[in-house]
């Protein structure tokens, strides 16, 4: 069993001990400490939005998060069942201070997390998450008195509104997508998106056949929107006959593909597709992670535009979009920033910019898919031990391959002609990660083999 504590917020699995699991009182002192840093960002009364995903532990966290702000003088706007991206966006609608998510993300059904949110409906950067932790670690608290206790209201239909926005975005061609009778598969992995897609989908006119869309946290598979999970998904596209199928995370800011054939689009090319649409309108900067498919960096290049690579992490690839300007953004994990409705992965704005790019190249998934660059990803971990030397490692394998292009501004990139492998640790598990991309799944395959062998090694 797991509690992780780090900049990006707090994150364990249920039940146990304190400071061994995410318990009760865990969330009491990380929500108490994140009020207490909104409190000395803003005067006069606060406002933080709330919202979880379809966990078991959902209710639980969520009461305990809402109770604690109002024992800190902080009044809730709770959306109860969400998702993150509507979650973010809620906030500057309401002119909040602040929002707290909890989900753990695509973690199994045991784990929990408060992922944390500034003024803007963005994530709080390093140094923000750093106050809080050393707040935490102090527990010295000023909860409110009697006449200063927050309130909590709540208001249900931030699904409806996070629709409504997306759907009003200039990119979006609704017309044309109700116009286009497309029959389309959705798995929900039993969370909130199998309430949010569907609803999008219905307000495009998409005729919708919904799997795993019952929102009670019993996930059918591993929740991580990859290719080995989502089999039932494959199936459904084709014996429904289907124009494809998607899938998302449990708070439904991942989104990945499924073609007319029951092939995975591949969920480095959720940003390629929903980039190459916007660039059909507007040349411009883009931004992906250094753990993104080249495909991005080739396509933009195509179109005469500029492409640069921030560190992994949502609050790092919005960092740069901001500073290079760029019209759309995000990671390779499935995730889609654009700026246009607001700086986070949105799982909705990438069904409807995907759908826009259909109607507009009238072509199938699998042809669009065929008129990318094709490259092989291979995505692969290595569980850390106590009192490993992570650091010392990941610095061995830079001077091993120092006359190579190495990037170290997240861990370490070495970038080969036909290939690249990135190494890094973690910020939500206690592992390595091991990405690799080349132009062959063969290639990829032997290359992460060939870094795991190389790590290990080493310690």
């Amino acid at each position: 069993m797991t509690l992780i504590k780090s900049i990006s917020g707090i994150r364990g699995t249920i039940g146990g001990k304190t400071e061994t699991n995410l318990t009760p009182l865990d969330i009491v002192l990380f929500t108490s400490a994140y009020a207490q840093w909104l409190k000395k960002q803003s005067k006069g009364k606060l406002t933080v939005v709330t919202g979880r995903d379809a966990r078991i532990s959902g209710p639980m966290v969520h009461a305990l998060v809402n109770q604690t702000l109002v024992g800190m003088g902080v009044d809730v706007i709770d959306l109860g069942l969400s998702t993150t991206p509507t979650v973010a966006i809620a906030v500057p609608m309401e002119a909040a201070q602040g929002g707290i998510v909890l989900t753990a993300s695509h973690n199994p059904k045991e784990w929990n997390a408060l992922k944390l949110l500034n003024a803007d409906g963005e994530f709080i950067n390093a140094e923000a998450g750093a106050t809080i932790l050393e707040s935490v670690q102090a527990e010295d608290f000023q909860y409110a008195e009697i006449d200063a206790l927050g309130t909590v209201k709540s208001d249900p239909n931030y699904i409806e509104k996070h629709i409504e926005a997306t759907l009003s975005l200039k990119t979006v061609d609704v017309s044309k997508i109700k116009n286009a009778n497309f029959k389309v598969v959705v798995d929900g992995v039993n969370s909130s998106g199998g309430i949010a897609i569907p609803k999008l989908l219905e307000a495009l006119q998409v005729e919708t056949i919904p799997i795993h869309c019952t929102p009670n946290g019993e996930f059918p598979h591993n929740p991580e929107p990859l290719k080995e999970h989502l089999g039932d998904l494959c199936q459904a596209v084709i014996d429904h006959q289907a124009d494809f199928g998607i899938a998302v995370d449990p708070d439904v800011d991942r989104l990945v593909f499924v073609d007319e054939n029951g092939e995975l689009f591949g969920e480095e090319y959720t940003l390629v597709a929903c980039a190459d649409y916007i660039l059909s309108k507007e040349v411009g900067a883009i931004v992906s992670n250094l753990s993104s498919t080249r495909a991005l960096d080739d396509l933009t290049k195509r179109y005469g535009g500029t492409y640069t690579a921030s560190a992994v992490g949502e609050v790092n690839v919005v960092t740069e979009m901001k500073r290079v300007g760029a019209i759309i953004g995000g990671e390779g994990n499935g995730g889609v920033i654009y700026p246009e409705l607001h700086y986070g992965r949105d799982a909705l704005v990438g069904v409807a910019l995907f759908l826009s790019l259909m109607v507009e190249r009238q072509q199938t998934v699998a042809q669009i898919r065929a008129s990318y660059p094709s490259y092989f990803m291979s995505k692969n971990k290595i569980t850390l031990e106590e009192g490993m030397n992570v650091e010392g490692i990941l610095e061995s394998i830079t001077q091993k391959y120092e006359s190579e292009k190495i990037t170290t501004l997240d861990g370490v990139k070495i970038d080969f002609k036909e290939s690249w492998v990135h190494l890094r640790k973690s910020n939500t598990e206690a592992i390595i990660r091991i990405y690799t991309e080349a132009k062959s799944e063969e290639a990829a395959t032997a290359l992460a083999a060939r870094f795991v062998t190389e790590i290990k090694q080493l310690f």
